[in-house]
């Protein structure tokens, strides 16, 4: 949908996905109807994932599309947090809070479908589809620079693809490289763990002995180290780039993953540190993986084929996340937490392998010279 319909048109579509789903999912009457409308939300968030940074990425000047598309993670991460302390003042409202906890998600649906009024179109997709007074419209709003230069890039980057093959399978050789690079990154992304400590925190705490109350109120803190450190994250993604910041990133998630390991391995610590080992943690991903991820996949492919090459690191991204997530409790349970988190903490050295070894660095880039050193042709 977002190649054929364009970018905006399948965003008001995802934002209808989440109104539906949040008024459905507390309505629900009972638990096939409930489990339809979460399905619904799903593909929401999914197609969320692809179209967001992808559109970000096609209207972001090369200077500010670190920072720009960083910011799609950062909406992310204030969402958690406001889930977090949403879910922290309705949890005392009686058996039927959860409804509410899932239909306030209606607003912010809304509030999302009316923005969208607002926004133009990608640039990018308008000259594919020979749109290209309006692109060049698109591009004087966004202030760039040297727009008819601009232009005759985007133009240029369509034209050699298709002299070139553009009609090639999308998981031909040409494409190996961005494919390979947008799958290990995504796979390693949620091979941090990330997922499960967001989505049971409240559980984790509890393993390490607090109780139900102060685990609740320590998840409140996860979202906060998150925003912040994405926050933080944004302010130097274009100023020491996408591998500067990995670097960092994988040797901080490496110690505080082998620390909350350690800590549950031989109960050498009190229930105290295991949070600050997890906000640590939350602290080194949020600045590097977390903010660095969208930014990246969106970059790397070429233009006719960035929504698939988004879509496939999507998928990678919520299949893997789909599987810690569900396999976590139970994996839990038989061989302990301490085990988990040190696999987490092993999986994290040979991501910082992969970028030393492998992972080019994009910042400062125009999309299109990204693709001329990938040497797509």
């Amino acid at each position: 949908p977002a190649e054929k319909f364009g970018r905006k048109k399948t965003l008001v579509a995802i934002g209808l996905l989440y109104l539906f789903s949040a008024i459905g999912s507390a309505l629900a009457p009972e638990w096939y109807s409930f489990m339809f409308f979460r399905f619904i939300g799903g593909i929401g968030v999914g197609a969320s994932s692809v179209v967001g940074p992808m559109y970000i990425s096609e209207i972001a000047p090369a200077s500010k599309r670190g920072k720009l598309v960083g910011m799609f993670q950062f909406n992310i991460v204030l969402g958690i947090l406001i889930a977090y302390f949403s879910n922290y003042l309705i949890g005392e409202a009686g058996e039927n809070s959860w409804r509410w906890m899932l239909g306030v998600e209606a607003f912010p649906a809304i509030l999302f479908v009316i923005s969208l009024r607002f926004i133009p179109n990608s640039p990018r997709w308008l000259i594919k589809n020979g749109r290209t007074d309006e692109a060049r419209e698109v591009l004087v709003k966004i202030e760039e620079s040297d727009i008819d230069k601009e232009i005759q890039e985007i133009e240029h980057s369509y034209a050699v693809e298709d002299i070139s093959g553009g009609k090639d399978s999308f998981f031909s050789k040409k494409y190996a490289t961005p494919i390979t690079l947008a799958v290990l990154f995504a796979m390693f992304n949620q091979l941090s763990g990330i997922n499960a400590i967001i989505y049971y925190a409240p559980r984790i705490f509890e393993m390490s002995g607090l109780g139900k109350s102060a685990s609740l109120l320590s998840s409140v803190g996860i979202g906060s180290v998150n925003l912040l450190a994405t926050l933080t994250a944004l302010f130097l993604i274009d100023k020491y780039g996408r591998k500067g910041l990995m670097y960092v990133g994988s040797v901080g998630v490496i110690i505080f993953l082998g620390l909350v390991g350690y800590s549950f391995l031989f109960e050498s610590t009190s229930a105290v540190l295991v949070p600050f080992y997890l906000f640590g943690f939350i602290a080194f991903f949020a600045i590097s993986q977390g903010a660095v991820i969208w930014v990246f996949i969106s970059e790397i492919f070429p233009n006719r084929v960035r929504s698939k090459g988004q879509s496939l690191g999507s998928f990678t991204h919520w299949i893997f996340a789909a599987v810690i997530a569900q396999s976590f409790p139970g994996v839990a349970a038989k061989i302990g937490a301490g085990s988990i988190f040190i696999f987490f903490s092993i999986m994290m050295v040979l991501q910082f392998l992969f970028v030393w070894k492998i992972m080019p660095e994009t910042k400062g880039k125009s999309l299109e010279e990204i693709q001329k050193e990938f040497d797509i042709s």
